[in-house]
């Protein structure tokens, strides 16, 4: 099957795994009406044999077609169209997009300037080694897991336990949050950086910058989804070197 190459918000194309190009064909197909409300998409089977795609990469795809509230999975029975159009506030796991924003603007940014000033010489060791291993890390299912710590460490280090049962509470939602920016958005290295900010804040012991630093992410966060979440007007073809590896 032969896609169309795809670009980010900006003029720069940028390479895509083979998820991507097969979430952007389902997702093109639904907001096309190839596939109407109420209809039930092929079998698994068959949207590998079309795609040439592995099932993993397809049971990705479709993940993130319910995510974005296009699809809902129904047992034993299949993937059914509930809507032509991607909804603006998708959830993650309990928590819509939106819920989850608001409260980390109100909870993250205020925790990285008491951990700035609260923090221990333990706290800034695990948080460099958490960086570090982020900085390194190539695996996207791995990579989350330490993003979810690394705003755990954060909270830890405001040396309020109230704070860090907020982010306890919300864990799961963040990880499939932070899984679906990555894997659509692009964001590794871009959150990568953001986290250094936040560390080299806490490092100065700069309420105000950690503070400013952890508002910049959780901004970059937001604008992302937003993007990701826009109607959908292209497809695009994975890689040669990225349809190997599915």
């Amino acid at each position: 099957m032969n896609l169309s190459d795809s670009q980010t918000a900006g003029d720069m194309p940028r390479r895509i795994s083979a998820m991507e190009a097969v979430l952007s064909h389902l997702r093109g197909a639904i907001e096309r009406g190839d596939y109407a409300v109420g209809d039930k998409l092929p079998s698994e089977a068959e949207l590998c044999r079309r795609l040439e795609v592995s099932r993993p990469v397809l049971r990705e795809a479709l993940r993130a077609l319910q995510t974005m509230g296009l699809t809902v999975s129904r047992t034993g029975k299949g993937t059914f169209v509930v809507s032509a159009g991607a909804v603006e506030d998708p959830r993650f796991g309990d928590y819509a997009a939106s819920d989850l924003l608001e409260v980390r603007r109100h909870v993250e940014i205020p925790v990285a300037g008491y951990a700035a000033v609260r923090r221990t010489a333990e706290d800034l060791d695990h948080l460099t080694h958490l960086l570090e291993r982020m900085e390194r890390e190539t695996d996207t299912t791995a990579w989350v897991a330490m993003d979810t710590l690394f705003h755990l460490a954060v909270a830890q280090a405001a040396r309020n336990p109230v704070f860090r049962r907020v982010i306890e509470e919300i864990r799961d939602a963040l990880a499939r949050q932070s899984a679906f920016l990555n894997e659509l958005g692009g964001r590794r290295e871009q959150s990568n950086r953001e986290h250094r900010a936040i560390v080299e804040a806490l490092v100065d012991r700069s309420e105000q910058d950690a503070a400013e630093a952890m508002a910049h992410h959780l901004a970059r966060v937001e604008s992302t989804l937003t993007t990701i979440v826009r109607p959908a007007h292209r497809t695009a073809t994975p890689s040669p070197d990225e349809e190997d590896q599915a």
